[in-house]
């Protein structure tokens, strides 16, 4: 039975498909077989990352251990009793028919609200939420009073969460295991950045998840994009020597799956 990884939170710009992209390929590289599904469906930026890494390797010759992307199948309506919602269909199908022939389902949701990211999140076994390092992306996960102290309720999507760990409850599957990855964190202790820290910390043991470091903010992310590549390839693509910026971010991944803590996972890469 495969492991599925949601990537989610409900505000764009926080790298989700950055984060569902590395991880994804490094977890294809370690020799686990992985599908994807980017449930944006109108941006797809994950899918396009994907498409962009088939096309380059038919460009170039190369064969680079990839993840799969899988489309949601189409359901006819007809097939739907009242009240039922043809995206749950979709969605479970697809999962269904990926189950029993992969190690893990990565599943990107969109940065806003939809019927699909909501039922993803109640399906996940690993749920990663991308954060930017700053009390804007921190009132994703709860509202905090003026002095960037005191936390005075849960958000939407902290509530949306919660609902999805209720219902896998109801179920009977395994608790949720929510990961916060701070992402684009200051390399200098400033004091946002202290603020920031313990305002997490004490939200974590109040809303229950853990955290993780994620990435700095680095232009080779943008650079590898068109041609569908993450930092895990650059020696496959003839990059003799890797500068100091490209081995820290290799280290920041390397730390970030080790981190998740995911079954059968060794970041030995």
């Amino acid at each position: 039975m495969a492991h599925i990884i949601v990537v989610g939170n409900e505000k764009g710009g926080a790298g989700k498909s950055t984060v569902s992209m590395h991880v994804a390929t490094a977890l294809a590289r370690l020799g686990h077989k992985v599908s994807g599904l980017d449930l944006d469906l109108r941006q797809r930026t994950f899918g396009r990352y994907i498409e962009n890494r088939r096309a380059f390797m038919r460009e170039s010759g190369l064969t680079l251990a990839s993840p799969t992307l899988c489309e949601l199948p189409d359901v006819e309506a007809s097939s739907l009793r009242p009240g039922e919602n043809m995206y749950d269909h979709r969605l479970s199908a697809a999962v269904a028919a990926l189950e029993p022939d992969n190690d893990f389902i990565l599943i990107d949701c969109p940065g806003s609200h939809t019927r699909l990211s909501q039922v993803a999140h109640s399906l996940a076994d690993t749920l990663i939420t991308p954060l930017n390092d700053s009390f804007i992306d921190f009132d994703l996960l709860a509202h905090i009073d003026a002095n960037g102290e005191k936390i005075t309720g849960p958000s939407v999507y902290s509530e949306m969460v919660w609902n999805a760990r209720q219902l896998r409850a109801q179920a009977g599957l395994s608790a949720i295991d929510w990961i916060v990855v701070r992402n684009r964190l200051g390399a200098q202790r400033m004091v946002n950045k202290e603020k920031m820290e313990r305002a997490i910390n004490n939200l974590s043991k109040r809303i229950g998840f853990r955290t993780a470091p994620g990435f700095n903010e680095r232009v080779i992310f943008r650079e590898l994009f068109p041609r569908g590549l993450t930092l895990l390839d650059l020696k496959d693509i003839g990059v003799k020597q890797l500068n100091i910026s490209n081995i820290a971010a290799r280290q920041e991944l390397r730390e970030l799956i080790k981190a998740l803590e995911l079954p059968g996972v060794s970041p030995d890469f």
